[in-house]
């Protein structure tokens, strides 16, 4: 483990419930589209194993492709719509807690300062993050997916032709 006593903390009051909160972090279907510090950053690849012991593991990478890492660690403690610890791949510790407060819920993130880079520049980043995470999780939901499906008793080919064809298309979508 990182011999680095300054411990930095951040945090976010969240618009949703703790289990929309839980979900949304811990899900990799929905950390691809929060987990980056800002805009010209994303991330690719997403994957977790949520228990103790388990590793995850996230690809961050600058848009225009000219730099990237992976961000990966093991759980120490797992407790579902309360708490995540856990060390990072390079020692660090990290405390991530979840408060139901009312209709928000509050996370709070403390970890270790790496000594490469200022608190300062290391806060600003997690907070942008965080904020990112919020964004996201506040934003999500709103907009409702829609899904719609019938059985078409015809062949593959005809129904394609079909949709494609301008005659077809334009009736079918009218």
């Amino acid at each position: 483990m990182l011999m680095n006593p300054i411990k930095i903390t951040i945090e976010a009051t969240i618009k949703a419930s703790i289990e929309k909160v839980w979900k949304t972090w811990t899900s990799p279907e929905h950390i691809i589209n929060w987990n980056a510090a800002s805009d010209d950053w994303h991330t690719t690849k997403a994957e977790n194993d949520l228990r103790v012991g388990g590793k995850f593991t996230s690809r961050m990478e600058a848009k225009d492709g000219s730099v990237g890492f992976d961000f990966w660690g093991i759980y120490d403690t797992v407790e579902t719509n309360k708490q995540i610890t856990y060390t990072m791949g390079d020692g660090r510790a990290v405390d991530v807690q979840f408060t139901s407060i009312g209709d928000t819920t509050k996370v709070v993130e403390i970890f270790q300062a790496e000594t490469e880079n200022s608190v300062e520049l290391q806060r600003d980043g997690w907070q942008a993050i965080l904020n990112n995470f919020k964004k996201y999780v506040e934003g999500f939901g709103r907009l409702e997916k829609l899904h719609f499906e019938i059985f078409i008793d015809a062949t593959p080919e005809k129904v394609y032709s079909t949709m494609l064809d301008k005659n077809g298309y334009t009736k079918w979508t009218s």
